[in-house]
């Protein structure tokens, strides 16, 4: 699938991405290798294959949780940008 460079301007704006007339050219050639290769991957048969869960055969160890020392008052707002008494202050974000 060849991708055009009126696609990838569009596609760029969406990503907020923003190159010059060579990072286009480059870009368009690397996305239209990407495209092919999804092509391909759909040309496989994949009717007799589970769907897996994950993509990795990793599974997490977990730990026990444990009780243990904790940062005290005091110290865990020692190094704030702006404190109010027990609190940190920070900038409004909502009216």
């Amino acid at each position: 699938m060849k991708l055009d460079i009126n696609s990838l301007k569009k596609i760029a704006h969406l990503a907020r991405l923003e190159f010059d007339e060579n990072g286009a050219k480059k870009m368009t050639a690397d996305m239209t290798q990407i495209l092919d290769w999804v092509e391909k991957l759909n040309e496989v048969d994949t009717s007799n294959v589970e769907p897996l869960i994950t993509m990795s055969s990793e599974e997490n160890i977990m730990r026990q949780d444990e009780v243990g020392a904790h940062l005290d008052h005091e110290k865990g707002l020692k190094n704030a940008p702006q404190r109010d008494s027990d609190y940190f202050r920070v900038p409004k974000v909502m009216e």
